[in-house]
């Protein structure tokens, strides 16, 4: 039937879901937990423009996101001062952080989202994405603040 219907795991496939559900609440709280330290950080630091982050009160849908949401996500944008160019230099001078396009993974991830969606994308091009891991959360920041110098 798996391969008739085609929507059904592999038992592997259930194996590791069930293995990962065991461990979920305390990956995700240590997420949270190391984006809002990432956001508010990103949010003083003077080479950063702008930091997009619902958990941050200064962002546009923070009320919106408190009623709506337990907590606000590993997820966190920011625009570099500056030009493409900046932005680029911040992305490929990370060493803890993976210069990746991926989500919700254990690992830290960044990525320049104008060099992935191309020329013709809306985005900014000073826009840096993060997807915030489980790692050292001192380490992370430090990893930005030496890749943003």
């Amino acid at each position: 039937i798996q391969h008739i219907q085609g929507a059904i795991p592999s038992p592997f496939d259930c194996l590791l879901l069930m293995r990962g559900i065991r461990s979920f609440v305390p990956r995700m709280t240590q997420h949270l937990s190391n984006a809002k330290a990432v956001a508010l950080f990103l949010s003083t630091h003077p080479k950063v423009e702008k930091v997009l982050y619902p958990g941050l009160p200064t962002h546009a849908g923070h009320e919106v996101a408190k009623k709506q949401m337990s907590d606000f996500g590993a997820m966190v944008s920011f625009l570099v001062r500056g030009t493409k160019e900046d932005a680029i230099k911040v992305a490929q001078g990370v060493k803890v952080f993976t210069n990746a396009t991926s989500l919700g993974g254990t690992e830290s991830l960044l990525e320049h989202r104008k060099s992935v969606e191309g020329p013709d994308s809306p985005t900014p091009d000073n826009l840096i994405r993060l997807s915030v891991g489980l790692e050292d959360v001192a380490s992370l920041i430090e990893d930005l603040k030496r890749a943003l110098e």
